[in-house]
């Protein structure tokens, strides 16, 4: 299951989960922007960024989701956050953030760093060991990553019927089911959408009023905002270029061009033709 995708969305879309997840209120996520910043100097970026907005005197949050085991990363991390923060001219702190499935994933070969992993600047989270002490939609949509596949589905129709209950706003209440759908469409590569769709019962949920006015008002928003960056995911007249736009990254990221097309419900063809527009640029 390739991850750093998903929590790319997550964090795009609803960055206040982040903030939940490092114990801090998820209104800071007001003061930041999430995204992938680029070291034009030395020909490299950072694909997960939370900068504070201007005039906000906050912490840059450096994020890492860390899946596989690589005896390197440490030192790949601290030193590409060194070197941004000696390029950037932005004079705010910094904090590290770096998130695993479990603690045999992460690498051993830490004795050149023990003290920065240490301090309170740089956080490890381990998903298998999060407790949700208040009830969150947020941080259970985080833990259903690394649900077994065997559990996984119970848990994504219990998450969506919450969803239903205790989101108001409809186009929040749509995206956070379809995000929900999307890890359980990571998780069972075997299986199409419409199977998906149907072992966790969305085929009726789409057709009910709520759903559709979320649709279309998703699609106006996309229209008249335009460029969102896939943030939103209605019927993509306005927001195709939009979600054109996060392809490279995704696709830097580890993603396919089938799981970004299946991700953010465009054509395979297109997601194709803009990577290779991309390489050309």
């Amino acid at each position: 299951m390739k991850t750093d995708p998903i929590f790319y969305r997550i964090f795009l879309i609803f960055p206040g989960i982040f903030f939940e997840l490092i114990n801090q209120s998820p209104e800071l996520a007001n003061a930041y922007q999430f995204s992938a910043v680029e070291v034009k100097q030395l020909s490299f970026r950072l694909d997960g960024v939370f900068l504070p907005k201007p005039k906000v005197n906050e912490p840059i949050y450096f994020v890492e989701v860390q899946f596989q085991v690589d005896t390197t990363f440490y030192s790949r991390f601290f030193s590409e956050i060194f070197l941004y923060l000696d390029k950037t001219k932005l004079q705010n702190d910094w904090r590290g953030v770096v998130i695993y499935p479990t603690r045999s994933v992460e690498s051993k070969d830490t004795f050149r760093y023990q003290e920065l992993l240490q301090l309170p600047r740089v956080q490890r989270i381990y998903l298998d060991e999060l407790e949700v002490t208040a009830p969150s939609v947020g941080l259970e949509t985080i833990k259903l990553v690394v649900e077994s596949e065997e559990t996984a589905v119970s848990k994504a129709k219990v998450l969506i019927e919450q969803v239903k209950e205790e989101m108001r706003d409809g186009i929040e209440q749509r995206d956070m089911i379809q995000l929900i759908e999307t890890i359980i469409v990571y998780k069972f590569t075997n299986k199409s959408r419409k199977e998906i769709e149907a072992m966790l019962g969305l085929g009726d949920l789409r057709q009910t009023r709520v759903y559709q006015e979320a649709l279309e008002e998703g699609k106006l928003e996309g229209k008249r905002e335009g460029k969102l960056e896939g943030k939103r995911e209605g019927k993509l007249e306005g927001k195709r270029e939009g979600k054109l736009e996060t392809v490279p990254l995704m696709l830097k990221l580890g993603a396919t061009a089938e799981q970004i097309a299946e991700a953010l419900g465009l054509n395979v063809e297109d997601v194709r033709k803009a990577a290779q527009e991309n390489s050309t640029n």
